[in-house]
């Protein structure tokens, strides 16, 4: 079994910055990707971000030039830098993982618990 930990969201004034992370623990023998979703009031839970384990990353739209996520191999963590907030990014964010516990097993999804993010004058 695999646990995702997350921490960073807060209030923020439009313009300013959050970095979120996301730690996972437990069973992880190999990452096949690792993403930050978000859902707003109301809203669909979409995709934010995703890196997968060749690094290679996408954003949605609305968040490119702004946001960037990243990952620290050592510590099985996963970062959103968030810059240049807008309201309309205020949302419960959360970290999804694909993981396998051991070689040729089958890969596994696994969400945070989520952490919110409010942009707010």
């Amino acid at each position: 079994q695999v646990q995702l930990v997350e921490s960073g969201g807060g209030l923020v004034q439009p313009g300013g910055s959050l970095r979120l992370s996301c730690a996972a623990s437990g069973s992880i023998f190999s990452i096949y990707a690792e993403a930050w979703y978000r859902q707003a009031p109301g809203k669909q839970r979409g995709l934010v971000a995703v890196i997968t384990r060749g690094s290679s990353t996408d954003y949605a739209d609305s968040v490119k030039g702004r946001f960037t996520i990243s990952r620290d191999n050592t510590k099985n963590t996963v970062y959103l830098q968030m810059n240049n907030l807008k309201p309309e990014d205020t949302a419960v964010y959360y970290c999804h993982l694909v993981s396998r516990p051991e070689y040729g097993s089958n890969w596994s999804d696994y969400w945070g618990q989520g952490t919110q993010g409010t942009v707010s004058s």
